[in-house]
């Protein structure tokens, strides 16, 4: 008989709706019963690619006799984490306040007004590893909620105390420079894996806003050993087994120092901010690895990432069939059978590919040779390679889909939708990829018409239901996705409607008093804690892109409004960005915007004439970290409203004209690609 899960749209949620466990997503109707019938909530949260969240699953809530102990003593919610990041953020501080760490899945015991007072991530069916089998765990804490009110009201007081202190920091007066910037390098350095690539031991994370400090303080003639970790690292995870050889994007993270074994999951955000990544990193070396890599990764999410509504999709499982990467794994045989003896042998050469195998008998294809040596050590020329690997991978690629696929998440989260809308709208415009920017279109339509259907964006979207109230960070990546969709296409729509999400987004979030943005709006249910999340983690915060794109926003239309709320939370955490820059990344992009003077270039003149094309190739084609970027036909007065560098600004001669400008302080208008060039350059 299934719970109260059945009905909701979340693929995590509904993976749980026929368990004997009597689930209940969060909302009044679990918490009245809380209330009513004085008993503790058991709060579940996770996501559908989670690993542990299915071991847990299937041993415990899928287990009658441990469900009817949850029945009896509990009131039961499941919460899937991509949906409430609100719920998340404040019980996971809490689960870390009590036992140092956290991950998911998280159970965390709550009394009926929602206060925590004891928590963990996974538990076992049985004692295991000195810990607590969950049945036992089950028993000891509602005994304690039975017996020992006193303590447990001490407990959740100190907890609910000490939580949400970092939405308290107080309002920075100090100065902004570039020492925070040379500070947060010389961390990164002294952490840097100089074997390997990134930052840290295993696990490793692709920290992609991580090493967009890398790239920016390269570019900025800082340090050229900048270039050569970014070198590294990018080098290392594309030929790595935490990329997907055969069909392009990234898994969630390596479990290795090596970038061998992924945690095979694949998330959007990862693939949205890798692909800029290595399109910057593109556009700023001329490497082709890097253009390879940021047109596969965003290909793959075209093909197998998109929903026929133009929304991106949230995230594919890490398992299949039950076992953890099957779906991306392979052996000798397999491969020969798909190709052929002759050219599997090479192929599986290149790729690593033996008998014993690298991951429990089976093979991750990574590539531990260049190309370019690898033909040279066989023999062959290096286009006869090349070949083979192209036809190679796209074969296994069609043979793989015959294969049981991972769970896929098919719901459209408006942040994630924004982050993967200004990668393809960024990439359209430098690699001139019209499917890049049609994509990006028909997303910007999407998140505007289903996700904001009166004039409220909403968070989540699946099978035609949009729901729950849009946070912070749907806000902010929204509007940054729309802003960069405008600079591409000079489509007014998209920049307006930025403005109407940043508006709506200061009147709900923005807290004067404290000089911040909260991650809940006054819309939004009290929870014990307002929460206000830092750290630029897997993702960004909704903060740092709030000011991020502010101060864009600031130059785009000359608004004070826009950068004084971008820059009074970049005071708060100087210190921060300084000493933590790996958990930072994107509120270092924005200081660095701040601390900069940005290009500004404004366009005029026909999208179809292709002198127009030609300026913009210009513009499009270099890596210039802190740049705005604004344009007119030459005959549209409504594009030019209310945009300061675009007014009094024409065609020369009537030809196609750039300006490039700082501080609105323009130099002497250009009409050819060339002169263009050299003012971008100086």
């Amino acid at each position: 008989m299934p719970n109260r899960l059945i009905d909701e749209t979340s693929p995590y949620l509904l993976q749980h709706a026929n368990n004997p466990v009597e689930w209940y997503p969060w909302g009044e109707e679990a918490l009245s019963r809380a209330r009513d019938e004085d008993k503790p909530i058991l709060l579940s949260i996770g996501y559908s690619a989670c690993h542990w969240c299915h071991v847990m699953e299937r041993e415990s809530f899928e287990n009658d006799a441990i469900a009817e102990i949850m029945n009896r003593h509990f009131v039961n919610i499941k919460v899937d984490r991509e949906e409430r990041p609100d719920l998340d953020a404040v019980y996971m501080e809490a689960v870390q306040m009590l036992t140092g760490s956290g991950g998911w899945p998280m159970t965390v015991f709550l009394t009926p007004d929602c206060k925590p007072f004891y928590g963990g991530t996974y538990f076992p069916p049985v004692d295991r590893h000195n810990m607590p089998g969950f049945p036992r765990l089950l028993e000891t804490v509602a005994q304690a909620y039975r017996n020992s009110h006193s303590e447990i009201q001490r407990v959740t007081g100190q907890l609910t105390e000490q939580m949400g202190r970092t939405a308290n920091m107080p309002r920075g007066a100090g100065a902004l420079d570039e020492s925070i910037l040379h500070n947060a390098y010389n961390q990164l350095a002294t952490n840097f894996d100089y074997q390997n690539g990134g930052v840290g031991s295993a696990p490793k994370f692709p920290q992609a806003m991580t090493l967009e400090i890398l790239l920016r303080y390269y570019a900025h003639g800082h340090n050229d050993r900048a270039r050569s970790m970014l070198d590294m690292t990018l080098e290392k995870m594309a030929r790595g087994g935490i990329y997907d050889q055969i069909a392009g994007g990234f898994h969630r993270y390596s479990t290795d120092t090596y970038w061998l074994v992924p945690h095979f999951e694949k998330m959007l955000y990862d693939n949205a901010l890798l692909a800029r990544l290595y399109l910057h990193s593109w556009l700023a070396t001329g490497r082709a690895l890097y253009r390879r890599i940021t047109e596969e990764t965003l290909d793959y999410v075209l093909r197998e990432m998109t929903g026929e509504h133009g929304g991106f999709f949230s995230a594919t499982d890490a398992d299949s069939e039950g076992e953890e990467g099957k779906f991306f794994v392979w052996s000798p045989g397999e491969i020969e059978a798909v190709l052929g003896s002759e050219e599997a042998a090479l192929f599986n050469a290149f790729f690593g590919v033996s008998q014993r195998g690298n991951f429990e008998g089976k093979n991750i294809l990574n590539i531990s040779v260049k190309a370019a040596d690898f033909a040279e050590r066989q023999g062959i020329p290096l286009e006869r390679l090349v070949d083979v690997i192209n036809r190679g991978k796209e074969a296994l690629r069609l043979a793989r889909e015959e294969r049981e696929h991972p769970l896929l998440d098919d719901k459209a989260l408006a942040s994630w939708n924004g982050l993967m809308l200004r990668a393809l709208a960024e990439a359209g415009a430098a690699l001139e990829r019209q499917d890049y920017l049609d994509a990006a279109a028909r997303n910007a339509a999407f998140l505007l018409e289903e996700l904001r259907p009166e004039g409220k964006l909403l968070r989540s979207y699946r099978e035609g239901q949009a729901k729950l109230p849009g946070f912070l960070e749907d806000h902010s990546f929204v509007a940054d996705g729309l802003l960069s969709l405008y600079e591409a296409t000079f489509d007014r729509r998209w920049l307006d409607s930025a403005l109407e999400l940043a508006d709506e987004m200061i009147s709900q979030f923005w807290d004067e008093p404290q000089g911040c943005f909260y991650d809940t709006g006054r819309i939004h249910e009290e929870l014990v804690v307002r929460p206000r999340d830092v750290f630029d983690n897997a993702q960004p915060c909704g903060g740092s892109v709030a000011s991020d794109m502010l101060l864009r926003l600031s130059v785009v239309t000359g608004n004070e409004d826009y950068a004084a709320k971008a820059v009074a939370p970049l005071r708060s955490l100087a210190e921060l960005m300084g000493r933590a820059p790996a958990g930072t990344g994107r509120w270092i992009a924005a200081l660095d915007f701040y601390l900069s003077t940005p290009k500004e270039v404004a366009v005029i003149g026909p999208p179809d004439d292709p002198a127009t094309s030609s300026l913009l190739r210009e513009v499009n084609g270099l890596y210039i970290a802190n740049r705005v970027v604004v344009g007119a036909s030459g005959q549209d007065s409504a594009a030019a409203s209310g945009l300061p560098l675009l007014e009094g600004r024409g065609m020369v001669d009537g030809k196609p004209t750039a300006y490039v400008c700082e501080n609105y302080a323009c130099q002497l208008p250009v009409t050819d690609a060339e002169s263009l060039a050299a003012q971008l350059a100086g």
